[in-house]
């Protein structure tokens, strides 16, 4: 597996209407992108950051992840998320490595990336994601 950089980090958030504003006329960074991921229960936004980019992460369903997350654990940083050339191949690898995933495969993400997730318990608290083209 080959991490080539952070892809992004996502932070939950009661609303994006009330978050893209502190993020756009504080910070000056410009969202670039608004998307909803329906099967994932949430809408996206998203900002550049040099190579980085912020997702930020508002649930349409209180049942969905998100609204699960703010629920228990109110808005904030929810996950970090790794660009890997295959997805497959990197949770595959760590597997095997004893890790617990929460995605045995890929699946279909915001801007149309290929993402999996491990699981908290086995990286240290860090919900973590690989992101590939």
């Amino acid at each position: 597996m080959n991490i080539t950089h952070i892809e992004h980090i996502g932070i939950a958030v009661n609303s994006l209407e009330e978050a893209i504003p502190y993020y756009e006329q504080v910070l000056g960074l410009k969202c670039y992108a608004i998307e909803e991921v329906a099967d994932q229960k949430v809408k996206t936004a998203f900002f550049m950051v040099g190579q980085t980019k912020i997702e930020l992460l508002e649930s349409t369903d209180p049942e969905g992840p998100i609204g699960k997350f703010i629920e228990k654990k109110g808005a904030g940083v929810h996950h970090l998320a790794f660009a890997v050339e295959n997805v497959n191949e990197a949770l595959s690898e760590v597997a095997a490595k004893g890790v617990q995933l929460i995605d045995k495969a890929g699946r279909k993400g915001a801007e149309g990336m290929n993402i999996g997730f491990l699981h908290p318990k086995s990286t240290l608290g860090v919900l973590t994601e690989f992101c590939s083209e």
